[in-house]
């Protein structure tokens, strides 16, 4: 049987391997591709004739999966599969894992560094020094006190808002089932939005939260507050939020998911907005996590090998 990595998943080709041979045993050939596929034809010449497939988080969809018959397995190291074509995969029995949980860590403090970033301007900060000038007009604010909401407390999102307690933030959360008992406040998600000075986004792209914050839901939210949206682009409508910033409807926005994976569009909103930090998609991208995720990735491999499929989507 073979596994086929068809694109790199963020560790050396030398670490990879001896995670396959410590977590495979040999149970499979390992075949490893050290170059990010180009197209969908190259996903297909490295899928072909294997029995388990390793993807990131680029594109597989029907196209690639339909001209790989002998496929039964995908382990996606990642925690979304919306680039995946489940559908399909469910249709033929492919047993699809994901990797979430890796990331948790990742995600959660490159929240707050974004909160820090927008409270103390550090963007302005440094071109003020740059340029030679004071800290005149750069009065920042402090994160203690501030009333914090997180929209989809799920893993990552409780995450979130334990670090955000620990800053001295007073937390508030949403989810559609909410815990019988917690150390949170969980409460629907309008009253996050109209009362909190800072809203994290946390939930999965679906059918029901893509546009999920659009123009309605963000003048809810106070002129003074912030949103951090580190789950998925589709989530926010970029034009909302553009035209929002623009109006000093809210005070400012983290961004480190977009419509498409970067590089982004020139004529994207976001990229002429003020009062907004933005990342190129990588709060999952740290040394610690993307191990974290390798060894995941193969587990679900060897569990699968074992009849016990786990992290199934």
């Amino acid at each position: 049987m073979r596994l086929s990595i068809v694109e790199p998943i963020g560790i050396s080709e030398e670490k990879c391997q001896k995670l396959a041979k410590e977590i495979l045993q040999d149970r499979m050939e390992v075949v490893y591709y050290n170059s990010p596929a180009t197209d969908d034809g190259e996903k297909i010449k490295r899928s072909q004739g294997a029995q388990a497939v390793m993807i990131a988080n680029k594109p597989y969809k029907d196209n690639v999966l339909e001209k790989c018959p002998e496929l039964k397995m995908l382990s996606v190291a990642f925690t979304g599969v919306d680039h995946v074509g489940m559908e399909y995969c469910h249709k033929k029995n492919i047993t699809v894992s994901n990797c979430s949980g890796y990331a948790n860590e990742a995600v959660s403090e490159l929240v707050l560094g974004m909160c820090i970033a927008l409270y103390r301007k550090l963007d302005e900060c440094g071109k003020a020094v740059y340029n030679g000038k004071t800290g005149a007009g750069l009065l920042g604010r402090e994160l203690a006190g501030k009333k914090f909401g997180v929209i989809g407390a799920g893993a990552i999102g409780l995450k979130t808002a334990a670090l955000a307690k620990a800053f001295g933030c007073e937390v508030y959360c949403y989810r559609r089932n909410p815990p019988k008992n917690s150390e949170y406040t969980f409460t629907d998600m309008d009253s996050i939005l109209q009362s909190c000075d800072i809203v994290s986004l946390h939930v999965p792209l679906n059918d029901s939260t893509r546009g999920l914050i659009n123009t309605q839901k963000i003048n809810l939210m106070k002129k003074e507050a912030i949103l951090i949206n580190t789950a998925r682009g589709p989530v926010v409508d970029a034009n909302a939020l553009a035209q929002a910033l623009e109006n000093g409807q809210i005070a400012g926005a983290g961004v480190d998911v977009f419509d498409v994976e970067p590089p982004i569009p020139a004529d994207n909103p976001l990229l002429k907005a003020p009062h907004i930090v933005l990342a190129p998609h990588i709060g999952f991208a740290t040394k610690e996590a993307l191990e974290k995720r390798a060894v995941i990735a193969f587990e679900n491999v060897a569990k699968w090998l074992d009849g016990k499929p786990q992290n199934i989507m």
